[in-house]
């Protein structure tokens, strides 16, 4: 028993501490899905403003931790960095070279929550919402003008 111990704590200094899940780990950025509260693609968090579902739900949560992807832009992660800093909810950067997950922000707690629905649809623009009809249109009256 005590030289299970001992191999153990070898293979730890060798290797690092074992981890429980790690491609679940990577995927969410660090956490594990069960954790999770709501999840947001890389191509959610490029998007102009910030999701207001996110901003609700960080200021229902204020004891969950954002994990942001590390590996993209500062400047697609500053709006919501400077949300969590108003609201005073606690960020991480999480960046795994080895990794590129296709979130890009998990709002999780450091327990389990076992939350079912995690992903928010993307948000429509504006041209998305028109008539078929009215698109025409405009594009009938630029060509004029």
């Amino acid at each position: 028993m005590l030289s299970e111990n001992i191999d153990d704590y070898i293979q730890q200094g060798i290797h690092g501490v074992r981890e429980i899940k790690p491609d679940e780990r990577r995927r969410f950025l660090g956490t594990l899905r069960e954790r999770v509260l709501v999840v947001l693609t890389k191509q959610q968090v490029r998007e102009k403003g910030t999701y207001i579902e996110v901003e609700e739900l960080m200021k229902k949560n204020k004891e969950a931790t954002l994990f942001l992807n590390g590996t993209m832009n500062y400047t697609y992660l500053s709006d919501y960095i400077k949300l969590a800093n108003q609201i005073g909810t606690k960020f991480l950067i999480s960046t795994n070279k080895e990794y590129d997950s296709e979130l890009g922000l998990v709002l999780a707690y450091d327990y389990a929550i076992n939350k079912e629905d995690i992903y928010i649809e993307k948000q429509k623009d504006v041209f998305e919402e028109e008539p078929e009809d009215d698109h025409h249109l405009i594009h009938f009256f630029k060509k004029l003008f």
